[in-house]
């Protein structure tokens, strides 16, 4: 039996309002790494999980085989102990790649932190109010 319970986040973790001002990407950014992480870590214990019922199936293969019970019942048990041990390696995977985009999300956020941050800090001290990006582009 598992005591994986369910998530109602019910949003994003970091939704696409079309708000690009520095401080809200960070934010964006920061939640969404927090999140891959979170997720990676429930993923994890869903795979160690599964790997305990598969080899739970295993045993008990062995088990039913050894009672001289109907082999079908063996066959059965053995296809069970498969699938678990198939969808584990796929968990694998997922976790791995939660893994990596939560790296490259906080990689992201200190590369987006050292292109603009000095700039951020410049506009956000000024009293006068500057152009938006793109204004001189014309």
């Amino acid at each position: 039996m598992s005591d994986l319970t369910p998530r109602s986040t019910g949003a994003a973790p970091a939704p696409a309002d079309g708000d690009n001002r520095y401080k809200a990407v960070q934010a964006k950014l920061d939640k969404l790494g927090k999140a891959m992480d979170d997720a990676t870590l429930e993923l994890e214990g869903l795979r160690r999980s599964m790997q305990a019922n598969a080899n739970d199936a295993g045993d008990m293969a062995q088990d039913i085989a050894n009672a001289l019970l109907d082999p079908k019942f063996v066959q059965l048990t053995s296809a069970v102990e498969t699938a678990l041990a198939g969808a584990t390696r796929e968990v694998r995977t997922l976790c791995d790649t939660a893994q990596e985009t939560a790296d490259l999300t906080h990689e992201t956020r200190r590369t987006h932190s050292k292109l603009y941050g000095a700039l951020d800090d410049i506009r956000s001290n000024r009293r006068e109010r500057t152009p938006k990006p793109g204004f001189f582009n014309r």
